[in-house]
């Protein structure tokens, strides 16, 4: 075990790090290009929140990447999509019990990146200077 897995406050589980373990599915949903964005809008908002006012949320994703994440969140338990029959019919995404408790720590983790944001920018920017230069 190495240095750092010993000071998390539980254990991994023996195979995270395999490609057969069933966490990496939704892992990859939630903090890939979108997912990170979706948990958060949702956790966010003030109640359910309609598609349309998700996409307005989150500037850049398209009706298809936002109904594929949607989906993919509801799959893995932490979005809940309620059809409301009316006429038109409407539906509403809310986070569940699972994924407002997965959305806390990811946007303590938004949070702590956007504080230390220029220190980023400017290892981006220091970075970008160095590989130019050896070009």
């Amino acid at each position: 075990m190495s240095r750092r897995e010993s000071e998390l406050s539980e254990p991994l589980a023996a195979d995270v790090f395999s490609s057969a373990c069933d966490s990496r599915t939704a892992l990859q949903h939630l903090t890939g290009r979108w997912g990170a964005l979706t948990v958060a809008a949702l956790q966010v908002g003030d109640g359910p929140m309609r598609f349309g006012e998700i996409r307005r949320r989150i500037d850049g994703i398209s009706d298809r990447m936002l109904s594929q994440t949607l989906g993919q969140l509801e799959r893995d338990g932490m979005v809940e999509r309620t059809v409301h029959s009316s006429i038109p019919p409407n539906v509403d995404y809310a986070l569940t019990a699972l994924g407002a408790k997965i959305a806390e720590p990811m946007l303590e983790l938004i949070t702590m990146l956007e504080a230390e944001l220029p220190q980023v920018l400017a290892a981006q920017e220091s970075y970008d200077a160095n590989s130019a230069r050896q070009q």
